[in-house]
């Protein structure tokens, strides 16, 4: 037998792998589960030259709140904030550098916050996304 070193849990582990591939379409095995982060082979072979060198998260793997967000960028608003889409002015200085106006900021919803909690979405005018979740103290640039 081909798999006869193969441990019997691993085997099932696969069958049910495959399984759940197969009946995805079908029944929407996991069709609500955000996609997984991206592998790092996977992660160099897709990542922008404005993103190499960063943190990357694919926006698929943001929370939904965030994934929100960048549908709302994307049709130009209406934003839940009066604060979104302002001039982000990048004083940490943990993205690259550039003029002033180069980055807005967006509002990302924190269920549970009674303000507008930590979490970010702040675009380049490049097309640039990048997304934090503790107030500014690390950035993922955000893979679309």
């Amino acid at each position: 037998m081909i798999f006869r070193n193969v441990p019997r849990s691993l085997l099932r582990l696969l069958g049910a792998l495959f399984l759940c591939a197969a009946l995805a379409g079908a029944v929407g095995c996991g069709g609500n589960q955000p996609a997984p982060a991206a592998t790092a082979a996977e992660s160099a072979a897709t990542t922008p030259g404005w993103a190499k060198g960063k943190a990357t998260v694919r926006a698929g793997a943001l929370p939904a709140q965030a994934r929100e967000v960048l549908t709302l960028i994307d049709k130009g608003g209406p934003y839940p904030y009066r604060q979104d889409g302002t001039v982000f002015g990048n004083f940490e200085k943990l993205l690259p550098k550039q003029k002033r106006g180069y980055y807005h900021e967006f509002t990302v919803r924190t269920p549970g916050e009674r303000d507008r909690g930590a979490r970010r979405i702040v675009t380049g005018e490049g097309g640039e996304f990048f997304y934090t979740d503790d107030h500014y103290k690390t950035f993922k640039a955000v893979l679309r």
